[in-house]
């Protein structure tokens, strides 16, 4: 869940066709990331969706009358206008949007956005001839140059069976700008704009074409860090071992796949604010990894020279020239985890490492239990999940860099 949403109060306006129904999912995936939803149902929109689907899912009134006695004797319209922190018209139709730009109001849901003295942001959604119209153009162009945020209508079939542009944006993409757009408004944040660089996931060591030594590693918990820099404000970049993991909205991914890869490509986001070690990083390489397939020959044995992987975490704790602020590194024990911990944050020369227990299914769940591991001290945490871990991080190193 995107901390980003979490406790925001978001008003919908929903515009009448048939892409009205993605509001049930898009309400539904709100109110799972802690969003307070209230929703305006048009006319319009009442033949596609009800309103008793909306207040299932949102658990608020559905509000449709200008002229409901009840809801306009609070004002209900100033009410909606003022008591949340943005207006989202989904799916804006033409006809919405030339009333927003005409100044209409001739029912609750433009009665309200012309009261509105918060943030107003539009989806639209029509034929794609409706769209390329020069009225509709130009009725755009007002809105923007009023300040009114636009999530850009799709490309794809449409409901009148033309294909164009006019899609209603894919529910992810409208969380992901309503998310943008909360991240801008993150005040006197100490991490807004810090460069930070997170690695996740397993290194990969050819022995062969097809064959390969790794480290157990799923990179949920790199993952989950890089997504909570970014939700905090941070210019994240992840650098990432293979994994099946999506992408956090707002990283920049750089997929590698040995150490040495992994090395090159951390050092060349320097210099950066802060470093996060958090990749389970195979120790040794094969010196010489064959360029074909080892075949199998009974009673007879490949041997495997090994040698040292380079140590990342020393590298960029110890970096003459683009030293960072705060580097963290991780430690992923079986026993003696605190002793080991300190040990490795003395070796290492980095300013925190997390040590965690790796015995059971940690590598690969969805908790963990970590101890931050300082100079001045332990802090133990509680067994949490990894996004938890992570926001938990978060918070200590805003409080360092404050």
């Amino acid at each position: 869940m995107a901390d980003l949403l979490n406790h925001k109060k978001i008003l919908i306006i929903i515009g009448g066709g048939i892409a009205a129904y993605k509001c049930l999912d898009l309400i539904r995936r709100l109110k799972e990331r802690g969003a307070n939803v209230q929703a305006i149902l048009t006319k319009g929109g009442a033949e596609f969706i009800t309103p008793l689907s909306i207040s299932s899912l949102s658990e608020n009134k559905v509000y449709q009358d200008l002229f409901s006695l009840t809801d306009e004797a609070e004002m209900g319209h100033i009410r909606l206008s003022r008591e949340n922190d943005l207006i989202l018209v989904a799916p804006a139709t033409a006809d919405l949007m030339a009333k927003m730009a005409m100044g209409i109001a001739d029912n609750l849901a433009t009665t309200t956005l012309l009261a509105a003295n918060k943030p107003v942001m539009i989806a639209p959604t029509m034929n794609s001839q409706m769209w390329a119209n020069p009225a509709t153009q130009q009725n755009l162009k007002t809105l923007q140059q009023r300040n009114i945020l636009v999530i850009p209508p799709a490309d794809g079939d449409l409901a009148c069976g033309e294909v164009g542009t006019g899609r209603l944006a894919d529910v992810d993409d409208i969380i992901s700008n309503l998310e943008d757009f909360f991240l801008s408004q993150l005040q006197n944040n100490p991490l807004k704009n810090k460069k930070i660089t997170v690695t996740a996931g397993p290194t990969l060591e050819a022995i062969d074409p097809v064959r390969y030594i790794a480290n157990h590693s799923s990179g949920k918990q790199g993952y989950a860090i890089a997504q909570a820099l970014r939700e905090r404000g941070a210019i994240v970049t992840l650098i990432s071992g293979p994994t099946h993991l999506p992408t956090p909205h707002g990283v920049m991914r750089i997929t590698v796949k040995s150490a040495q890869e992994m090395l090159k490509a951390t050092e060349k986001t320097l210099p950066a604010d802060g470093v996060i070690c958090v990749a389970a990083v195979t120790d040794w390489k094969i010196e010489n990894p064959s360029t074909q397939k080892i075949k199998k020959q009974k009673g007879s044995l490949p041997q495997l020279k090994l040698s040292e992987n380079p140590d990342i975490l020393k590298t960029i704790s110890t970096h003459k020239k683009y030293r960072p602020a705060l580097v963290v590194g991780f430690a992923a024990e079986t026993d003696h985890l605190i002793e080991y911990a300190q040990n490795k944050l003395t070796k290492k020369g980095c300013d925190w490492i997390i040590a965690n227990d790796i015995s059971g299914d940690i590598m690969g769940g969805d908790e963990n239990q970590v101890h931050l591991v300082t100079k001045e001290g332990v802090e133990h945490w509680p067994l949490q999940s990894k996004l938890d871990v992570a926001r938990q991080l978060t918070k200590q190193i805003e409080e360092y860099f404050k």
